[in-house]
């Protein structure tokens, strides 16, 4: 069984926003494994939304991205799994937009929500896979982060989201070097 959690921010005013990658491409995953009208069932005890296709647990964390460890570790406790079925999927400001990098453990890279899960999982050795958001020039990160795409990154972004999606299937299917070796 695999847990694939999409990191972001839960609200309206973050929906399109950099740091909200990792819900969009989880937000595809549900469309291509559960079905076209997916929907996903609000869990308050996990403080997540989930999605259930078979063996992969798809959720979205309903805490903010820097507690997101909190509705994380519940998930795996509540489904009796270990971190190595950990997938998680988020944005990184130190990767070009539309790059993908796929990563089976390691450092935070100044993500905090990667912190906050390391953290209440007490390991880093789970698997993450990082979608580039390019970094701002002329913004603080966290404003950066908190920003939409302009309109000029739009086919960038929508390329972005259908390779990261295809990434984490072929990973299902096929296996997570495949996926490395085919998206890097």
């Amino acid at each position: 069984m695999k847990l694939i959690v999409g990191l972001g921010n839960p609200g309206g005013q973050y929906e399109s926003t950099r740091h909200n990658i990792g819900f969009m491409v989880v937000d595809k995953l549900s469309h291509e494994l559960v079905s076209p009208s997916a929907s996903w069932s609000e869990d308050k005890i996990h403080k997540a939304f989930v999605a259930r296709a078979g063996d992969v647990i798809l959720a979205k964390p309903l805490t903010f991205m820097n507690n997101s460890g909190l509705a994380v570790s519940a998930l795996i406790r509540y489904y009796k799994l270990s971190p190595a079925d950990l997938w998680v999927v988020h944005d990184d400001i130190d990767l070009p937009l539309g790059k993908i990098r796929i990563r089976e453990n390691g450092g935070t890279g100044g993500h905090h929500g990667i912190e906050s899960i390391i953290a209440a999982i007490k390991t880093d050795t789970f698997v993450r896979f990082r979608m580039g958001i390019g970094r701002g020039k002329d913004r603080s990160i966290v404003r950066f982060v908190l920003s939409h795409f302009s309109r000029n990154e739009a086919g960038e972004l929508k390329h972005l989201v259908k390779h990261s999606t295809e990434a984490v299937r072929i990973a299902l299917l096929e296996g997570l070097d495949r996926a490395q070796n085919r998206f890097h």
